[in-house]
């Protein structure tokens, strides 16, 4: 069975990744050059998401999304797992939001002209002007109303454990004192280690769990530290029994 879904990786799921994805690119930069911003930097990436785990076979689980409000904005914060991530809270979280990203996806043909398109946030770490522009987008976005969602480990584990979580998402949260949504991704690493590159998947269930909120508690360092903690308890918590506790991440 490995096998044939290796041949269909090849024949079928692979073209279809390819082709969405440039239709996606196109179809982004189109529609935020000509009209909303806020509908074309958004859905067709949700689509592009959910399409892709679908032609590549892998179900999903989504649980807690009962635990967002409608009109709330948010910080979401998960662990990053691998690539796939990306096409599992893009399709299936369903609520409009912003990345903060490398800056070397800027790089990548269609994804990042796309992404820069659709004014998604590049995390730019080359000096401290760069740093100050990158945290006063991010502050503008979430102030007109959009989420933002963040990845504080900053880079792919090695090991399917988690590393150590940043605080920039948790200070952004804090000065503007809004909610912080933990989210913990299963399944991601077992689809495709970081170690294989981009060689064939591994068939896997796709896992999304929505945390409840967590709300600011006064404001500055302390609350900081608090938040942090606390998204980083609870997305442990929902982890798979084999990828529990931490594991230091050297690209961290």
């Amino acid at each position: 069975m490995k096998y044939l879904y290796y041949v269909y990786q090849l024949f079928v799921g692979l073209p279809l990744v390819v082709l969405s994805t440039i239709a996606t690119g196109i179809i982004v930069t189109i529609g935020c050059t000509v009209g909303d911003g806020h509908f074309w930097g958004y859905y067709p990436g949700r689509w592009w998401g959910r399409f892709i785990l679908k032609a590549l076979l892998l179900p999903v689980k989504v649980e807690g999304r009962e635990h967002l409000e409608k009109e709330q904005s948010y910080v979401f914060v998960a662990n990053h797992q691998g690539s796939f991530d990306i096409f599992l809270i893009y399709g299936y979280l369903k609520r409009n939001f912003k990345w903060m990203m490398k800056q070397q996806l800027r790089q990548m043909p269609v994804v990042g002209y796309a992404s820069e398109k659709s004014h998604q946030i590049f995390v730019d770490k080359r000096g401290p002007k760069k740093i100050k522009a990158t945290y006063d987008k991010a502050r503008e976005t979430l102030q007109g109303g959009t989420s933002l969602t963040v990845f504080p480990e900053g880079a792919r584990t090695f090991t399917g454990h988690m590393g150590r979580f940043r605080k920039g998402a948790f200070a952004l949260a804090d000065e503007l004192q809004l909610p912080v949504v933990p989210l913990t991704i299963n399944g991601s690493f077992d689809v495709l280690p970081r170690q294989r590159g981009f060689g064939f998947i591994s068939w896997h269930p796709l896992r999304l769990t929505i945390h409840q909120p967590i709300y600011p508690v006064g404001q500055g360092s302390e609350n900081v530290e608090a938040t942090l903690n606390q998204a980083y308890d609870s997305v442990m918590s929902s982890l798979e029994p084999a990828y529990q506790g931490f594991v230091e991440n050297p690209d961290q």
